[in-house]
């Protein structure tokens, strides 16, 4: 059966896509790496499926691995119909992959870039992609600054022909603050700060996303997300596997580095923000800034009181036994690292006075599970007697990001009956059901907004260098001290993090 053509003139005429992305090609470094095969290739596939892909458009992967350009096809899509119950479309994949190509060549020398520089000219002539860049960097982040560094030399800081040129970054962004810093000023040597797109995906979640629409969307919230009416907020972003083959990885890195310097940190600040004066990518990224430049430091006697790190020993998950952190693979067998942070954060200004911000993130957890918990203060008085009351718990609204994904609140309403006994019972709202339709993968609301040159939804280089400012003095307190608590696999952390909200008189939330 033939394929449709559909002429860019048609989509952009589509009133179903608002906007279609100009030609254009992007360059993969890293490509043989899992991030391509396991989300940026299937991102763009469902995208030509939906028909947000321009027709002039390219894939370049660029790896040492020697590869013809069918051979990466076909291992892309082996890898495609890998992740797919219901198989991959043979008219689809047709037409998308006669755009993908490979350069076999080390990122480290400036052959590489010449032989790249003259490649995508020809993409240019045989593909129509009008002289647009994108480099994705998607190798080992010790390569970030070579490869920035080369793609200045060789002069793809801009585009072809008034055409643009776009870097996207992927995370760890630095390893602390100074690195960061670094990182940033040898970026911005060669692309200015609108070039550059930082990407953390959880961003490109719809319910991270959600977070804004509720405040935003909603006049019931918005006058009452402050001290006044909030008692507290928590933020957990639990995983119940372990470090599995990244061990090596995790060694480097740890959770804070891993998860709480980038997810974690970007889900705060969409939480605490002030409402921005558009929604645009300036507005927004200014406002999340503030709540970044807010948040109190911490000194080294507030990390002990404030700041708790655990790590998973053997135990039990869904029933089934696992191994400790220190029996993984390429692990230290007397590792320190941490594979859980719990943190007390205050944000300093005039909405967040006073409100603890109890923060975790954590593997080997009972259950995987990342949300944002907003709890009320307790009504000031109930006129009802205490037996019909013992039910009664403060209100709270739970956004769920994974799994489940909705929302719920919690309110108190009378049991049926002849007494008046009061208990709180859940509001409960599931995406799923309300809308009757799969929410996009991130990597794919993402390279949308990438090649329509919408940064909103990515960090710019401020964020980045905030978020390690307040995690550099627990990260200095914890590298000075050999100790580590332990929590057993299929447990919600180590003791010590129970103790950290309940010397305020509250407690974790089991999500």
């Amino acid at each position: 059966m033939a394929q449709t053509q559909i002429t860019p003139e048609a989509l952009r005429d589509d009133r179903r896509l608002p906007k279609a992305p100009e030609p254009g090609a992007m360059v993969i470094f890293g490509a043989s790496g899992d991030l391509t095969r396991r989300k940026l290739i299937p991102a763009l596939y469902d995208l030509a499926a939906q028909r947000r892909l321009p027709m002039e458009f390219a894939v370049v992967g660029l790896s040492r691995s020697p590869m013809s350009h069918e051979e990466f096809r076909d291992r892309l899509r082996d890898a495609l119909e890998e992740q797919r119950d219901g198989g991959v479309s043979d008219d689809v994949w047709e037409s998308f992959s006669k755009g993908i190509f490979y350069l076999a060549g080390d990122s480290r020398k400036p052959e590489t870039y010449e032989e790249l520089r003259g490649f995508l000219g020809e993409l240019d002539e045989e593909r129509g992609t009008q002289g647009n860049r994108m480099f994705y960097l998607s190798s080992s982040p010790s390569l970030f600054p070579t490869i920035v560094e080369r793609l200045g030399e060789a002069g793809m800081n801009q585009g072809e022909g008034g055409g643009y040129a776009r870097i996207v970054i992927e995370k760890p962004f630095g390893r602390d603050l100074m690195s960061a810093r670094e990182l940033n000023a040898g970026i911005q040597r060669y692309f200015e700060e609108r070039q550059i797109y930082r990407i953390d995906h959880y961003l490109g979640k719809e319910t991270v996303q959600n977070i804004l629409a509720l405040r935003f969307a909603n006049g019931i919230f918005e006058p009452i997300w402050n001290q006044h009416y909030v008692d507290h907020v928590q933020i957990t972003v639990a995983e119940d596997i372990g470090v599995g083959t990244r061990g090596a990885f995790y060694e480097e890195a740890g959770a804070l580095r891993d998860i709480v310097q980038n997810h974690l940190m970007q889900v705060l600040c969409l939480t605490a923000m002030e409402p921005p004066v558009a929604f645009d990518a300036e507005s927004v990224r200014e406002e999340k800034v503030k709540v970044l430049r807010a948040v109190r430091r911490m000194d080294d006697g507030e990390v002990e009181r404030s700041a708790v790190r655990g790590q998973y020993e053997r135990g039990w998950v869904w029933g089934e036994e696992v191994p400790g952190y220190r029996e993984e693979e390429d692990v230290d067998p007397s590792s320190t690292t941490e594979t859980f942070v719990a943190l007390r954060l205050f944000v300093d200004n005039w909405r967040w006075a006073g409100v603890p911000f109890y923060v975790r993130a954590g593997k080997r957890m009972p259950k995987k599970a990342t949300e944002i918990a907003v709890q009320f203060h307790a009504a000031p008085h109930t006129p009802f007697s205490r037996n019909g009351t013992e039910g009664l718990e403060p209100n709270v609204l739970v956004i769920r990001v994974q799994p489940d994904e909705g929302v719920s609140l919690k309110i108190g309403a009378k049991v049926p009956g002849s007494g008046f006994e009061v208990r709180s019972v859940n509001m409960d709202l599931l995406y799923g059901s309300a809308f009757l339709e799969e929410a996009p993968d991130a990597y794919q609301r993402l390279l949308l907004d990438l090649m329509l040159g919408d940064p909103t939804l990515f960090i710019r280089a401020d964020e980045t260098e905030g978020a390690w400012s307040i995690l550099e003095p627990v990260m200095k307190h914890w590298s000075e001290s050999g100790e580590i608590p332990f929590y057993p696999a299929g447990t919600w952390g180590p003791e010590e993090a129970d103790e950290l909200p309940e010397r305020d008189g509250r407690g974790w939330r089991r999500p």
